[in-house]
């Protein structure tokens, strides 16, 4: 048993310490918000929080996040109102919505670490994660957004 904490619930899961983190967040626990996209790390589809840090999920093992907090898009915010969950309604972000919720993980580590980005600070954090619908600059402008709402006081 491997003991880990998603979205602030202690878990013990049956997993080969090997298993990407992906499959047991989809596979093993039920939370289908993190996509699987390539496998290799390289869309962003799979995007959760490693104490923090976002990650890929297909190709961060399990027993890496043994004892550690894994934050997935289920655990973003509790009613959908963390700041870039309402920018991204707002906007009307998603085409397809695969992957989306790689995207606004993606973004919240953004917005943490530099309340006020740029395009540019924007395009450079966000280039790991892929669009296939090519919704980028309503990515962006949601950002920008969240980050408007978030010096207003709005959750992040």
């Amino acid at each position: 048993m491997i003991a880990i904490t998603i979205n602030g619930k202690q878990l013990e899961v049956a997993a080969d310490p090997d298993m990407p983190l992906l499959w047991v967040i989809r596979d093993l626990l039920g939370l289908t918000g993190t996509k699987f996209g390539c496998g290799v790390a390289q869309c962003g589809a799979c995007t959760v929080h490693l104490n923090g840090e976002a990650v890929r999920s297909c190709v961060t093992k399990v027993s890496r996040a043994a004892g550690q907090q894994v934050t997935t898009i289920e655990g973003l915010s509790k009613l959908n109102d963390h700041a870039l969950q309402i920018a991204w309604a707002e906007l009307d972000v998603p085409q397809c919505g695969y992957c989306q919720s790689g995207q606004l993980m993606s973004a919240a580590v953004l917005l943490r670490e530099n309340p006020n980005p740029t395009d540019q600070d924007i395009d450079d954090a966000m280039s790991g994660n892929i669009c296939r619908c090519g919704t980028y600059p309503r990515i962006r402008l949601a950002i920008h957004k969240a980050a408007e709402l978030q010096r207003e006081g709005a959750k992040s």
